[in-house]
């Protein structure tokens, strides 16, 4: 009997160490599989966010990397001409250099004329134009501008012994503006009230040239370009009214390129901020 007893007792104690082993065993494996699944996930975040950064600057090196072609006009002073070297120069170039080695971006610039660059850039041909371009709500539904960078307005220039000294004297009379410009819209915006006719051209020289030649009695044009181009001797005068203009500004066609916009603004506001971009003002605006 007391051997029995014993061989009971041995056998109850063998079943309960083996129930305690069994749960052991089981909290063990699941410890294992949570352990496992908590890796697996840290794993998958970890690539998620190690894909993410590679895409980021896989893009900033492509931004960096790529060199942005840029529109300007061909005869637009002080803004945008040749130098006497044959060097595209201007107050618009040196802005644009200033802003690109502040923001490390590359840029080649094609003069065309303002018509053309506005044209090439509609097309996909260039990434960005900068010509003296006035900020305007019609422009605005179709370009992505910059903040501006120069204020302008426009005036009305006659020949150095006209006689000519208000709109009103106009009447009957031809005159001369560039294409697609402010001063164009502006003498197209009067003409009826004034009475006269507006030609329109594709380049400043060939409009200044107009007036020179007497196939117009006027030219509407941004004063500064024409006043600029009377102080280094061309044989017209800038009557005293200027009518308000709008402000410059770099533009890329509208949802394209929006970091290059971004660059320009924040090189643009830290020309300003260090003096350079006064500096290039007064280097072709004489106060």
């Amino acid at each position: 009997m007391k051997k029995f007893m014993a061989l009971s007792l041995a056998a109850m104690t063998a079943l309960a160490l083996a129930g305690c082993g069994s749960g052991t065993s089981a909290t063990t494996a699941a410890a294992t599989e949570a352990a496992t699944e908590a890796k697996d996930t840290t794993a998958a975040d970890t690539t998620a966010a190690d894909t993410a950064a590679a895409d980021t600057a896989a893009a900033e090196k492509t931004a960096s990397d790529k060199t942005y072609i840029i529109n300007t006009d061909t005869t637009f002073a002080p803004f945008e001409f040749e130098n006497e070297k044959g060097d595209l120069v201007g107050i618009d170039m040196d802005i644009l250099k200033a802003v690109a080695e502040d923001q490390g971006f590359s840029y080649e610039v094609v003069p065309v004329g303002f018509s053309a660059a506005t044209t090439a850039l509609e097309a996909g041909e260039c990434d960005g134009v900068i010509a003296g371009m006035s900020i305007t709500d019609q422009r605005k539904e179709k370009y992505d501008f910059s903040d501006p960078y120069f204020d302008s307005g426009v005036g009305m220039a006659v020949l150095a012994d006209s006689d000519i000294d208000s709109y009103e004297k106009l009447n009957g009379q031809n005159v001369a503006a560039k294409i697609g410009t402010e001063g164009c819209k502006f003498a197209e915006s009067i003409a009826d009230k004034y009475g006269f006719t507006v030609t329109q051209y594709e380049d400043s020289a060939t409009m200044y040239q107009a007036v020179l030649a007497g196939e117009a009695v006027a030219c509407f044009e941004d004063y500064p370009v024409v006043g600029y181009e009377i102080s280094r001797g061309l044989g017209l005068k800038l009557l005293p009214t200027i009518e308000a203009g709008n402000s410059y500004g770099f533009a890329t066609m509208k949802g394209e390129n929006p970091e290059l916009v971004e660059m320009f603004n924040k090189g643009l506001a830290n020309i300003k901020a260090n003096g350079k971009y006064q500096e290039i003002l007064d280097t072709y605006i004489a106060k």
